[in-house]
């Protein structure tokens, strides 16, 4: 454990309860999350998020998808904890690895004279894989914002990693940080937004019958177009670690289509996932041969498993309504389909990207949850079978004022360039790009 620098707080906007009776906050940097103190982890994270729970991280701190090491940035009053916020190192990361593909071809001359100039250190802090957040059971208040946002740049500081990204923070997650942020001389940068479905309480059928009526149409024709093929089967397994080898060639067919590749799931990572009782693998079968799959995680024990067969209007196994309400024990069931995999030699043909969603989006239900995340790609498709996008920011800096001062004037015009490209690619629609969902944008964004 490290005692994180920080600077002592300014306390005078701080409520007179907290500076008369409230112990002094004290930082602390965690190597691992299994040091922190059992379930503080639980009681911190997000309710209903599958991509916060502790087994999500063990598999990044076990594997190898991208950071060199991860740390967690702890706030302590007395003996507990009230504040987690996860860190990212990135003392090497590849510039050409994280732009998109405009930005790729100008930088191609570059990565073949001088790579090494492609190469940066940079901490991330948030989720890798997911929408960033600090763990606390309350919005921080002004003193312990700013103790938080010092912390991590004096930690960014002694690590020699010179670019800080909070990264992917939606509106209500950002506001308490927005002043210390700025006070340090962040600036903020649109970011892919999020996507969630929100589920019916019924049935699957009630969920196709509230799209809007030619997303409905094309629904009912791609569920009819896989159920044309007798050789393809999509079934739900929770036991899935022998297709490991064919699960990471599935996901490299996708990855090797991708503009940006932060971060690349590896072999440790699947099986530990794979070990986890909440996953579960939507997986496509033709005969015997795996030819795509969802992996899909829960915080809630999830519903109707086994075999589902692909067949008529309801499509891949449509039970008819949520057997399982979910909600034991005071969880809240959530759905994440966090990573997907294709062969393309068929994924067109037989709509396998819509069905694998579909089938997701069943089993779900079936779990009782309310709504189902989605990763931050082919929004269309995803805006498409109902989701709505959810607005998210980069709050960045730099340790070095001028290194600050470029960043500033050429990244948020790129990622903003970037995110439009994402929401509406070439040749991908004839009509206007999605809307995300303005309510989560924070105060003076666009400053």
């Amino acid at each position: 454990m490290e005692r994180a620098d920080a600077a002592p707080a300014d306390r005078s906007d701080a409520a007179p309860a907290e500076r008369s009776d409230a112990p002094p906050a004290r930082l602390d940097v965690l190597r691992s999350i299994d040091q922190l103190p059992p379930g503080s982890w639980e009681r911190l994270a997000p309710a209903g998020d599958p991509m916060w729970t502790r087994n999500v991280f063990r598999a990044l701190e076990r594997s190898r998808v991208g950071p060199a090491g991860y740390a967690y940035l702890t706030v302590r009053r007395g003996a507990e904890t009230v504040a987690v916020l996860p860190l990212c190192l990135f003392p090497d990361l590849r510039l050409d690895r994280i732009v998109g593909p405009h930005e790729r071809r100008l930088l191609a001359p570059l990565r073949r004279l001088a790579p090494r100039l492609l190469r940066v250190p940079m901490l991330f802090c948030g989720h890798l894989l997911g929408q960033g957040h600090v763990l606390a059971a309350e919005p921080l208040d002004g003193p312990t914002g700013r103790l938080l946002v010092t912390a991590v740049l004096d930690f960014a500081r002694r690590e020699r990693l010179g670019t800080v990204v909070f990264k992917d923070f939606a509106g209500p997650d950002l506001a308490p940080l927005r002043a210390p942020l700025t006070e340090a001389g962040f600036f903020l940068a649109p970011s892919l937004p999020d996507t969630e479905l929100a589920l019916p309480t019924d049935s699957f059928e009630q969920y196709l019958a509230a799209l809007p009526a030619k997303p409905r149409r094309n629904a009912r024709a791609k569920i009819r177009r896989f159920g044309s093929r007798p050789d393809l089967r999509i079934e739900v397994l929770a036991a899935f670690d022998h297709l490991l080898p064919q699960l990471l060639a599935l996901y490299g067919q996708v990855m090797d289509r991708a503009d940006q590749t932060l971060d690349v799931l590896d072999h440790a990572f699947l099986a530990a996932l794979a070990a986890d009782p909440l996953s579960r693998l939507v997986a496509c079968f033709e005969g015997e041969r795996l030819v795509g799959f969802l992996l899909c995680l829960f915080t809630a024990r999830p519903g109707a498993g086994g075999t589902e067969s692909a067949g008529g209007e309801g499509g891949a196994g449509d039970t008819g309504g949520t057997g399982n309400t979910g909600g034991a024990d005071g969880i809240v069931p959530g759905a994440t389909g966090a990573r997907i995999g294709l062969d393309y030699r068929l994924a067109h043909d037989a709509a396998l990207y819509h069905n694998l969603h579909y089938a997701a989006v069943r089993l779900a239900m079936d779990t009782g949850c309310r709504h189902i995340r989605f990763a931050q790609t082919a929004y269309l498709p995803k805006v498409e079978m109902g989701c709505a996008l959810i607005e998210q920011w980069h709050a960045m800096t730099h340790v070095r004022p001028l290194p600050r001062a470029v960043l500033r004037r050429l990244l948020p015009p790129a990622l903003a360039a970037a995110r439009a490209q994402a929401l509406d690619p070439p040749g991908g629609s004839t009509g206007p790009a999605p809307r995300p969902r303005t309510e989560e944008r924070p105060p003076h964004a666009a400053r």
